[in-house]
């Protein structure tokens, strides 16, 4: 398996292109259940997962076309048809590598009047339930049953009713299910406490170009009116707001200068007040963000949180950051239980990183130290990255499909602002 080998010394400067958000992609995709016309959606990223999405869309008979672009380009335009669908099962083989698979389930439930989708995997940061979304399907008129490592969700008469359902807790993944089966609903459908990030007001946007009626979107309580059919569409995916962050936070561990082409600020308020409390320059362009050192780092007192508070998926990443700050940082992790396996990781180059139940106290070190260090999950892997861009040495990062699922040539983007990267074939 290929490792990536990262090289200490060089503080980051230039210009990032940062992709399509692979969290809003992984959403769109599925919407091509709802049409049969041609659905185009521009700005997709290469990544693992995308590869994998389409594979499982396939099986339903849609056809996908990538339009010709260059390989040194970043990002794509892919083309998706479902004029007849050949199945309306999402079989185990295709499902288990990624947890977002459970997306098809209210799309293919809202088009067919029926889908039976396998339990999803993904990565392993802790216990991941779906049972919000089949209560929230259940609220606007499906009726499910589980067997077999299967959900199996059906529309007694061949179409959902609509439905309230108010969410206990915020779920992303399950706003995202219940939004795209209400859309095709024979009535109303009203999503109370539902999750307000970014990613969920394009997937909104994109169900509205495409004929939806959708009152509230960016808010937590959303009216659906069902309609009886969809359009196609032509819909560029959102910038990556997490692929973003993480850039900054190795611009800024490296003292760097570094402007994040295609970055939107307003898509990451929680992130960029982080990095000012933490002594980063961050401003607005013309074209994204810059970020730029300002001296030494501080320490910081974090919590994830739901949109709009600071994400889950920036935490590892700014734990690397904050390895070298001034101080002791605080972290707490509320989202998942079991999202601190790149602690043991960073230690064994030098962090001083310290878990106790749900809270991580980082004490800032002097220097990190390169060794072999093993990827557990995406975001994790690119705290190692972050890291070794500061570390004396070398640093191996292996297990490199957890970053293949979510950075896009992330080594390539790294060369591009003076970073001492490379990948390599194992020996």
């Amino acid at each position: 398996m290929d490792k990536i080998l990262v090289r200490s010394g060089n503080a980051l400067k230039g210009k990032i292109p940062i992709s399509g958000a692979k969290n809003s992609a992984l959403t769109l995709l599925p919407c091509a259940l709802l049409t049969d016309e041609p659905l185009t959606l521009r700005n997709l990223p290469r990544l693992a997962d995308i590869d994998g999405f389409q594979h499982l869309l396939n099986q339903f008979g849609i056809s996908t076309m990538i339009a010709g672009s260059r390989p040194e380009d970043f990002g794509r335009v892919m083309t998706l048809s479902a004029t007849r669908l050949t199945s309306t099962v999402a079989p185990y083989e295709l499902v288990r590598k990624m947890r977002a698979s459970i997306l098809v389930l209210g799309p293919m439930l809202a088009r067919a009047g029926e889908a039976t989708v396998s339990l999803p995997g993904g990565c392993a940061i802790g216990n991941r339930p779906i049972d919000l979304h089949l209560k929230a399907l259940e609220a606007i008129g499906a009726e499910i049953e589980m067997a077999a490592g299967y959900v199996k969700a059906v529309a007694p008469k061949g179409r959902l009713t609509g439905g309230t359902y108010t969410f206990p807790v915020v779920s992303v993944g399950a706003t995202e299910n219940v939004v795209m089966a209400a859309v095709l609903a024979n009535g109303t459908s009203e999503i109370k406490n539902a999750a307000r990030e970014p990613e969920i007001v394009d997937l909104c946007n994109l169900l509205v170009a495409m004929g939806a009626s959708i009152e509230g979107i960016g808010t937590s309580d959303l009216i659906i009116h069902g309609k009886d059919r969809l359009h196609g569409a032509t819909y560029r995916v959102m910038s990556d707001r997490i692929e973003a962050g993480s850039y900054a936070c190795a611009a800024a561990i490296t003292g760097g200068d570094v402007e994040l082409v295609g970055a939107k600020m307003s898509e990451m308020d929680a992130t960029v007040e982080a990095l000012r409390a933490a002594g980063v320059i961050v401003d607005e362009t013309a074209d994204g963000i810059r970020v730029a050192a300002n001296g030494k780092l501080q320490a910081l007192t974090l919590e994830t949180a739901p949109y709009p508070g600071f994400a889950t998926d920036m935490q590892a990443q700014f734990m690397a950051m904050l390895c070298m700050a001034d101080g002791a940082s605080v972290l707490t992790e509320t989202i998942f239980e079991n999202r601190y396996m790149h602690v043991s990781e960073l230690n064994r180059m030098g962090a001083d990183v310290e878990t106790k139940g749900r809270t991580a106290i980082v004490r800032g070190v002097e220097k990190l130290t390169g060794a072999p260090v093993m990827a557990t999950d995406l975001r994790a892997s690119m705290s190692l990255v972050i890291a070794g861009l500061v570390a004396e040495g070398e640093t191996e990062v292996s297990r490199l499909y957890h970053l293949d699922r979510g950075y896009e040539r992330l080594e390539e983007k790294l060369q591009l602002v003076g970073a001492d990267i490379e990948r390599v074939g194992a020996e």
